[in-house]
């Protein structure tokens, strides 16, 4: 199980991976436009392995959940191969920065920080963050989180919400991804979890009934991303997206992987543009 992680050296280092990224953004962007991925029949598109039923890699070792469906969408819209690449939380935008993949259909919720490092398009699902413990654990307020041992993935929008609302002293342990996060919790390395709307299921169906929400903390919204200034790349993500809003399909992969519909999504979000301007 990974060791928990130190608050001020995960900051760092995702400040590191920022800035490096930033850093290499103008030569990738002009090297790797739709054009290119048009020229070389396939897309590599960054996704989690390990968080169902947004992305994973079922028992045959083929990547599933609503990402992928998604993202096998996007590469037919562009009329190219797809092949996934399963990422860590906190690898996923280091990996589209230095162009280890095209594009990120990675659970990646829309926030202003995140947006000063990647191009995001319009939104396409949404999510709930929460905090998920035992029906036994006394859990009313933010203050109630001090009395327990928390777990999230490290560089999620999790572990940022739970930083920001858990009071001074709180126990926070940091893992790699979501499953190592929620295997915590079962085996009772945690208390409790910042959580993905999702996390509940997954956590009640290793020990059914024992698991709740507690707080809910903020409801988010998740876009594609490209990197910045690839002005090629953010148009048809946006075209894409209009398309599955209105032909039926992102209505269909919500039923299948979330057995609900879609929601009415933002025409804007504060601080987060969905067009390169």
């Amino acid at each position: 199980m990974p060791a928990p992680y130190s608050l001020n050296r995960r900051r760092l280092l995702h400040a590191s991976a920022l800035s490096l990224g930033a850093s290499l953004l103008p030569a990738i962007a002009r090297a790797d436009t739709i054009a290119d991925i048009k020229q070389k029949g396939k897309i590599v598109i960054g996704i989690q392995g390990d968080n169902p039923p947004w992305g994973f890699v079922n028992s045959s070792g083929v990547q599933e959940g609503f990402d992928a469906e998604i993202g096998k969408a996007f590469a037919a819209f562009l009329g190219v191969q797809v092949e996934f690449m399963p990422l860590a939380v906190a690898n996923r935008i280091p990996a589209l920065t230095t162009g280890r993949c095209d594009v990120l259909f990675a659970t990646m919720a829309m926030l202003p920080e995140r947006a000063k490092a990647v191009q995001f398009s319009k939104p396409y699902v949404a999510n709930i963050i929460s905090l998920v413990a035992p029906k036994s654990a006394v859990v009313k307020t933010n203050a109630d989180m001090k009395s327990l041992v928390i777990g999230v993935p490290r560089s999620s929008i999790q572990d940022t919400l739970i930083t920001k609302n858990a009071p001074e002293g709180t126990t926070i342990r940091r893992f790699d991804d979501d499953a190592s996060t929620i295997q915590a919790v079962l085996s009772g390395q945690v208390q409790a979890a910042g959580a993905n709307m999702f996390y509940i299921d997954r956590l009640n169906q290793s020990k059914p009934g024992v698991f709740e929400n507690k707080l809910e903390f903020t409801r988010l919204y998740n876009g594609a991303c490209g990197r910045l200034g690839d002005k090629a790349m953010n148009t048809a993500l946006n075209a894409f997206i209009d398309q599955i809003r209105g032909n039926g399909v992102l209505a269909k992969a919500y039923s299948t992987w979330m057995r609900l519909s879609p929601p009415d999504f933002p025409a804007e979000l504060p601080e987060i543009p969905f067009t390169v301007s």
